[in-house]
């Protein structure tokens, strides 16, 4: 008998092949010129395996970005520190440590992925889901009720757009060293607004 254990990880290990496969197929052809019968053959497997991982093609791209769906929760879940102290210093950690997620970023792949990501109108739009998903797994986190949950809006909407300011000032040529003092800046000041609208957070 198969041990699950050993089951779970050849599953991820698929997944993160069949994912890695697609996205260098679209980065060298563009995503709509890729079909998922190419995929599929490229991975050695048949079109109904691969429906069977990723149900709609532009899974393939995001599947990359879904371990960051429950992020901001655990975040929060893990610390004894405020939820807002917690998530401020979480941002500027990896502001820090040059994290994909926070924009700030120059490594060829990492603006390759953002460039297919945010130039592709179906990826954008599947992403809001994403987005929608990060917020729940948040609100929860925060409680639960209303305030949780507009709450959440907020701090992911916030997260996004300085993410996103940051990658543009990057795809546009300012080197990371010139952009790493204004999003530090930028993020310090988003947090202190959040702050003071969401004293109950802090």
């Amino acid at each position: 008998m198969t041990n699950p254990g050993l089951r779970e990880r050849k599953k991820r290990q698929t997944y993160e092949t069949v994912s890695e496969i697609a996205i260098r197929l679209f980065l060298e052809k563009g995503f709509d010129a890729v079909s998922v019968a190419e995929i599929a053959a490229a991975a050695g497997i048949s079109k109904p395996t691969l429906f069977r991982y990723f149900p709609v093609k532009e899974d393939l791209v995001l599947h990359r970005i879904a371990d960051h769906e429950d992020e901001a929760a655990r975040v929060v879940a893990e610390s004894g520190e405020a939820p807002l102290v917690a998530l401020r210093r979480h941002f500027l950690e990896g502001l820090e440590r040059e994290d994909p997620v926070t924009g700030l970023n120059d490594h060829p792949q990492v603006l390759a992925f953002h460039r297919l990501l945010y130039g592709t109108p179906s990826l954008v739009a599947r992403a809001h889901g994403h987005l929608e998903r990060q917020e729940a797994a948040l609100a929860d986190a925060l409680g639960g009720d209303l305030d949780a949950r507009l709450a959440a809006g907020q701090i992911v909407a916030v997260r996004r757009v300085l993410a996103l300011e940051n990658w543009r000032r990057i795809e546009g040529g300012e080197p990371v060293e010139d952009v790493r003092g204004d999003a530090v800046a930028a993020a310090e000041r988003a947090f202190g607004v959040l702050a003071g609208g969401l004293t109950w957070l802090t």
